[in-house]
């Protein structure tokens, strides 16, 4: 900015690190921040530290939850055979608002490449063995993106679970190469889902 103030450059720095923002777009934001400082920034303050103080991620499920609270995987009010496994939060939204699946669903966390193991990114894939075993599941869909990352985290939970108990699906047609899971539209999401394919125990 043209003003030189510091606070407001960190600021539109950080707000450019959101998904869906650059620094044109956090401009306008921090702006009309400013503009309603009293009904807009302390409001916002007071929920992101609410948020800061009380939410963290369940290390049994990744899904988010009140500190010191039960999480829904650990009241089991509903009793699926069914799990599905995606890379992040906002994937699970998407496929909760289509209403295609009923089941568990497990957020991993992030995905890994192929020169790096899942240990280093913390992803939930070992709770996720320990789920399976504990719920008795019958089938795990592994709803991760078609990109290299999203594949190769798909390679390493299919080693971690594989054995001749339980059903691999892994999303079929209708997944675009490359895709995102949070980009999809509902119809291509129903066919993917719709259109699951077995992964192999061999």
């Amino acid at each position: 900015m043209d003003n030189n103030l510091p606070e407001i450059e960190e600021l539109i720095k950080k707000f450019s690190k959101l998904p869906g923002l650059g620094p044109k777009s956090a401009k306008r934001i921090i702006l009309k921040l400013i503009d309603n400082k009293d009904t807009m920034i302390k409001p916002l303050a007071k929920s992101l530290a609410n948020v800061y103080k009380n939410i963290i991620r369940c290390n049994s499920c990744g899904n988010l939850k009140i500190i010191n609270t039960e999480c829904l995987c650990e009241k089991n009010d509903n009793k699926y055979d069914k799990i599905c496994v995606v890379e992040n939060l906002a994937d699970m939204w998407v496929i909760q608002s289509a209403n295609i699946f009923k089941g568990y669903f497990h957020i991993l966390g992030g995905t890994v490449n192929s020169n790096e193991k899942y240990e280093q990114k913390n992803l939930l894939i070992d709770s996720l063995v320990k789920r399976i075993k504990k719920n008795s599941l019958k089938e795990v869909i592994i709803a991760t993106s078609a990109t290299v990352e999203g594949q190769t985290t798909a390679h390493y939970i299919e080693d971690a679970i594989k054995n001749d108990k339980i059903k691999i699906s892994k999303l079929g047609q209708g997944l675009p190469v490359g895709g995102e899971i949070e980009q999809l539209d509902d119809g291509t999401l129903v066919s993917a889902f719709k259109s699951r394919v077995p992964v192999s125990n061999d």
